[in-house]
């Protein structure tokens, strides 16, 4: 997916390598990244940067909406997710659903700092296919989060119009989804079309994007959808998620290491070449 370019890690030891039932898994310690979880060859996580992110992932769409009760996870298998999501008092469901169990438990037994989300009472892990799962459940979520890794192998229907449909079913009224967006230097080819093949189904797309070292070009976008209004329950409806109508307390915001309700508005911001790549000239 990155022809022409590299990034590398020295490793100082294998912890863990395997090919599961729908890719191959390895996790390793390195030499300034910490323990590092790959899938397929890719860079998921690295303890030295996750954090960033995990919350941002996680707090632009809670933070956004101004009641979020019951919050889906599709993918999410390390954990990180999970734990953002627990760090707000006022969600009283979360349900993750991960299509490979090898990913869930090499994340409880190599990389703790994230799969620590799994251990929240308010969670509950369903290992299958999240199309159908959501299918199964129309109208139950405020928010679906999808932290998928790229759209290769068992991540590729993550990224077409059919998947962003199910979504929009699974939804209450002014619910919000926000998924991964792959990176505006490298893939605004790729993501120019699925926000327009999905715009008819939202009332809001949106695209925001944070830093990250380890990541290709060291950065990655987010696709944040609304839908409908605020007719039942509040949501963002047709306002989008670029302001924040909530902030974290000074408790939580002691804890977070990257996400502020200013990094939030900040984030939507695009350089000149994205904001025309991915929305032309509106």
């Amino acid at each position: 997916m990155w022809p022409g370019q590299a990034f590398t890690l020295k490793i100082k030891e294998v912890l863990y390598h395997k090919k599961s039932r729908y890719q191959d898994i390895l996790v390793f310690d390195s030499e300034t990244y910490g323990k590092v979880f790959v899938l397929d060859g890719v860079i998921q996580c690295t303890e030295r940067d996750e954090y960033s992110y995990q919350e941002m992932m996680a707090h632009i769409p809670l933070y956004a909406h101004p009641c979020p009760r019951k919050v889906l996870v599709i993918g999410g298998g390390d954990g990180g997710v999970l734990r953002e999501i627990a760090r707000h008092p006022g969600v009283a469901e979360i349900v993750l659903c991960e299509l490979d169990q090898d990913v869930i438990d090499v994340s409880k037994r190599h990389l703790p700092f994230m799969a620590a989300g799994f251990a929240d009472p308010r969670v509950t892990v369903r290992v299958m296919d999240g199309s159908r799962f959501m299918r199964e459940n129309a109208a139950a979520f405020d928010v679906i989060i999808t932290d998928s890794s790229d759209p290769v192998g068992p991540a590729q229907a993550l990224f077409e119009a059919p998947f962003y449909k199910a979504m929009q079913g699974s939804l209450r009224e002014g619910g919000i989804v926000c998924t991964q967006g792959e990176c505006a230097w490298l893939h605004a080819g790729l993501i120019r079309p699925l926000v327009d093949s999905i715009a008819p189904l939202f009332a809001t797309v949106e695209y925001a994007y944070c830093t990250i070292p380890s990541y290709p070009s060291g950065q990655i976008g987010f696709v944040i959808a609304t839908k409908g209004g605020d007719a039942t329950g509040g949501g963002s409806g047709k306002k989008g998620c670029k302001e924040p109508v909530r902030a974290p307390d000074e408790g939580m915001q002691r804890k977070l290491q990257y996400y502020t309700p200013e990094v939030h508005r900040a984030a939507f911001v695009l350089p000149a070449f994205a904001q025309r790549a991915i929305f032309g000239d509106k």
